[in-house]
């Protein structure tokens, strides 16, 4: 079956609230589920960098909303879940990009206009207050989703200008070195997302202080909340007018048709707006407890969350490091002393692919060596006690390819997996010949993965 790759982005800003829910987590969640579909869901956390200067905001937001999408059903085992600032080729990325974009493109996106305009109603410098950060937005964007040759990206109506603007750059850098390196990104739409009224009617937004608690502050906060939607007038017994009521499309987003269908009689009927209001309030109640109980769990083990972000930015690197590798040599920055190709790149006619040996130490403990197609041992590994610890660190050794740490020593050079050390090379006698090493070995890891693929 061929598999559609989306790619989604989150914002680290600020914590979810129930129209984030509805609107986003929930729909992107039930995509990810599809057979047909290769999901990745990174958070945005170099782009938060724009919006704020505050650390402490930044670190505990990635936090809550990695907790926030786990708690509500996005699956690591399924999906590849990462953060953006774990994946350095991203921003190596933007910066080969943005040796490609045109200044006359950047100085038509929506935001820099946008604050140029503010400025210039204002009687200030056009510029004042601009960073590079927001007049660069479009490029970083791009390379998220370059990097992993994303298909479809669903973004709202306010981001496909940014992502045309992917589209161009990728043409243009496709253009100047004379070969299709990026797949064009298509934007995806969702014609149907739920946008939710806040407690005074409009649409339900951080910008108006107007928003229901996803799962900050527990049943109590929520239901606090719901108490605070604005209603009319109307008294107990009096019919009401539901198309017009924030709670009943607040209802009938979390609800049955039948339920939903329920609710719209009852407040036809003269439901008063109090018992409407716990009725909303239980519902909601009922399917976000599981959740936030789930949320709270991962919130008091941050490492746990830890763990998931750092084998989702393996599986990143995975795609990511080999297709650098190859940007890099169409640049002219790859090694001069051997060019290390992409995972699954072809190799010459009759030269044989790398190799893995197994064997056995004379104290019975269980090594692996890794050979170059023409007999040269590259990498011997640590003994292993245990023949199926062995087998399992040369499958990893085959998933993460080129991606896997390599930490040159005065002498040779360390490989690690997971932060452990699985094996190192022979020692050499001087920095260039260890620099050759290097290349060569990564050659050998992207067509090792290559193979396995």
């Amino acid at each position: 079956m061929n598999r559609t790759r989306v790619l989604t982005g989150i914002t680290t800003t600020g914590t979810p609230h129930l129209g984030n829910y509805a609107g986003a987590i929930r729909p992107a969640i039930a995509a990810s589920r599809r057979e047909d579909v290769d999901a990745f869901f990174f958070m945005a956390d170099y782009h938060a960098l724009i919006k704020s200067d505050d650390p402490a905001r930044v670190a505990r937001s990635r936090l809550e909303i990695a907790a926030c999408w786990l708690a509500c059903g996005l699956d690591p085992e399924r999906v590849t879940f990462y953060r953006q600032s774990d994946i350095p080729e991203i921003p190596e990325l933007t910066w080969l990009l943005t040796c490609v974009t045109a200044k006359g493109l950047l100085n038509r996106a929506h935001a820099y206009k946008a604050a140029v305009d503010r400025n210039v109603e204002n009687g200030e410098d056009p510029d004042a207050g601009v960073t590079a950060g927001l007049y660069m937005y479009p490029v970083l964007m791009a390379a998220d989703i370059l990097a992993f040759d994303a298909h479809k990206v669903p973004v709202g109506r306010d981001q496909i200008q940014h992502l045309e603007m992917a589209r161009d750059i990728a043409q243009r850098f496709n253009h100047i070195y004379g070969q299709d390196f990026f797949v064009l990104p298509e934007v995806q739409i969702e014609e149907q997302v739920a946008t939710l009224p806040g407690l005074d009617g409009r649409k339900m937004s951080k910008s108006y202080d107007n928003t229901i608690p996803l799962f900050a502050g527990g049943a109590k906060a929520l239901r606090e909340a719901v108490m605070r939607i604005v209603t009319d007038s109307r008294l107990p017994g009096e019919p009401k007018e539901p198309e017009c009521s924030s709670l009943y499309t607040l209802y009938r987003a979390f609800a049955s048709d039948a339920d939903a269908a329920a609710f719209h009689g009852a407040l036809a009927s003269g439901l008063g707006w109090g018992e409407a209001k716990q009725a909303l309030f239980e519902l909601l109640d009922g399917q976000l407890a599981p959740m936030r109980e789930r949320y709270d769990a991962l919130i008091a083990q941050p490492a746990h969350i830890e763990a998931i972000l750092q084998e989702g930015a393996r599986k990143a690197r995975a795609i990511a490091t080999p297709k650098l590798a190859r940007l890099r040599d169409a640049v002219g920055l790859g090694s001069h002393v051997v060019v290390a190709s992409a995972a699954g790149a072809a190799r010459p006619r009759g030269e044989k692919p790398p190799r893995l040996a197994s064997f056995r130490d004379d104290d019975g403990r269980f090594r692996f060596r890794l050979f170059a197609g023409d007999g040269e041992e590259l990498l011997l590994s640590r003994a292993f006690d245990d023949p199926k610890a062995a087998g399992l660190a040369q499958k990893q050794l085959r998933q993460a390819g080129g991606s896997a740490a390599l930490r040159p020593t005065s002498t040779g050079i360390v490989l690690e997996l997971d932060g452990s050390e699985v094996g190192s090379t022979p020692s050499y006698a001087d920095e260039a010949a260890r620099e050759q090493a290097l290349g060569r070995l990564r050659e050998a890891l992207d067509q090792l993965a290559g193979a396995a693929a």
